[in-house]
């Protein structure tokens, strides 16, 4: 009995295994979608929230290949595993997540676009800090 409720306690500290990523608008390899193209501007509702700087947005449609992956420009979130990680994935998720941003495409970074997003005209960013998550990102 005793050996059960250890591995219970062990397995609730240990949490749930991470989504897979859902976001395929941008493909591995080859050419972004023009629409990703440096300075235009793109939006749809934040369908998933990877970390506290990474998240998902709908665009045309909830379907894989028109889910785009973003990271936030203007916040160095702190990696999920990190110190205030979890946290900060739960902020940005309570902050965007089922909510339209407008978002202005920047450069690419492997299979997602380095983006600036708004919600309300505020940006993602300045809400995170408002929030009072810390940055700490590898990017930073």
């Amino acid at each position: 009995m005793a050996q059960l409720l250890v591995a219970a306690a062990l397995a609730g500290a240990v949490g749930s295994p991470a989504q897979a990523d859902p976001c395929n608008a941008i493909p591995d390899r080859g050419p972004m979608p023009s629409y990703l193209a440096k300075g235009k501007t793109f939006s749809g509702p934040v369908t998933y929230v990877g970390d506290a700087d990474s998240l998902c947005v709908a665009v045309g449609g909830r379907a894989p290949e028109n889910l785009v992956e973003v990271r936030v420009a203007d916040f160095y979130g702190p990696e999920l595993n990190a110190p205030g990680g979890r946290a900060g994935k739960a902020t940005l998720e309570r902050i965007v997540k089922w909510r339209h941003v407008v978002c202005t495409a920047g450069r690419r970074s492997y299979d997602r676009v380095v983006a600036t997003c708004r919600l309300g005209g505020v940006t993602v960013g300045d809400l995170m800090r408002g929030a009072g998550v810390e940055e700490g990102g590898n990017g930073r």
